[in-house]
């Protein structure tokens, strides 16, 4: 079954904290459709290389670790439907004495990438940017010959499809007059923008968690196609960025994506402002439905009547933790709040722990 954001957030706290005394830790990654016996018959292959390490005691933990995690993925029939990542190795921080321990994940978003690691510590890159994702931001780069579609998830930026218009370039046929090889462009320019158009109707429209789309490209074209009704008046009113840039592939995402910096971050910074305010709001107009500090917010929750928890990103992380556990297990949305908005400041100053409550206790 797979994690919730904040199980998995406390494994990958967890499992931070190991570090091996070699490069006796490993991880593997089972991207989502991937097939998990292929991954199995590989770690059977690196079993016999690693029976080449020097260090006794490193090719013991090495050999142990492989064997754990293979026994564990012959439980598997099929790969879970969002991949699978797997942890193991000896954590003893004693020389001599094992304590072989292994974690799996079944992670809350699919899982991309296909991973072997053996190192001094777990590599976890991947699934703490499942954490960020709370929210994704559609993607084009276009001009009137090429466009890519992409999305912007955490930090991960992923190419969905690339379209070329079929353009000719300016030097006319034969015997063409300007004019009528001027229609014909256009008309062929219109056409290319009603298929990207939709294309990304079909990639975006029923997308729960898009939170807005980045456009790109030179200055004419794309306010050209923004602005000449192509998409859908949801999809165009998601629009928050237009972005002047030359590339229309793949480097054209990345592009797009670097100099959308200071729009993505006011995009979060305006969700964080937002939920402050609702908090205030309701702890001014409707005390009764709010709990505020580490007392109160703990009564409530033990109670079970916390719909949203709010805790400062600099609270105490052992206060935090409990009161986490306690929000999970009565279904309470958890929010971390930053210290970045003048908002999350006052949070903070208030002692950074509080909610909104689902009825009065």
């Amino acid at each position: 079954m797979a994690m919730t954001k904040n199980e998995l957030e406390e494994v990958l706290e967890e499992l931070e904290q190991y570090k091996g005394r070699q490069t006796e830790l490993i991880s593997v990654y089972v991207p989502s459709g991937y097939d998990v016996n292929s991954v199995q018959k590989q770690l059977e292959a690196e079993r016999a290389t690693a029976k080449n390490i020097k260090s006794a005691s490193t090719k013991k933990n090495v050999v142990d670790a492989l064997d754990k995690i293979v026994r564990f993925l012959k439980t598997f029939k099929k790969t879970p439907e969002n991949g699978l990542a797997v942890f193991c190795g000896n954590i003893s921080g004693v020389p001599g004495e094992s304590d072989l321990r292994l974690w799996d994940i079944e992670p809350p978003t699919p899982l991309k990438n296909r991973l072997y690691r053996c190192d001094k510590e777990f590599v976890l890159d991947s699934l703490k940017e499942m954490l960020e994702v709370d929210e994704v931001f559609g993607l084009l780069v276009m001009d009137r010959k090429e466009a890519t579609i992409g999305l912007l998830e955490g930090k991960r930026i992923e190419c969905l499809q690339k379209m070329t218009s079929g353009i000719p370039s300016k030097v006319r046929a034969g015997g063409q007059s300007s004019q009528r090889f001027h229609r014909i462009t256009e008309g062929l320019t219109k056409d290319f923008y009603k298929r990207i158009a939709e294309e990304m109707k079909n990639i975006f429209f029923e997308m729960p968690k898009l939170k807005g789309i980045l456009v790109g490209g030179p200055i004419p074209t794309k306010d050209e196609f923004i602005e000449g009704e192509y998409m859908t008046t949801q999809l165009r009113d998601k629009v928050i960025g237009r972005i002047d840039i030359g590339d229309t592939d793949e480097s054209g995402l990345k592009e797009l994506v670097e100099k959308s910096r200071d729009i993505l971050a006011s995009q979060e910074i305006m969700k964080e402002k937002k939920l402050m305010e609702k908090f205030f709001e309701t702890l001014g107009e409707k005390r009764e439905l709010s709990a505020l500090g580490e007392e109160q917010t703990k009564k409530a929750l033990q109670y079970g009547a916390v719909k949203t928890l709010f805790l400062s990103k600099d609270s105490d992380k052992k206060i935090v933790k409990e009161l986490k556990e306690m929000a999970i297990n009565t279904g309470s949305e958890i929010e971390i709040i930053s210290n970045e908005t003048e908002e999350g400041q006052q949070f903070k100053n208030l002692g950074g722990m509080g909610a909104i409550l689902r009825y009065k206790i």
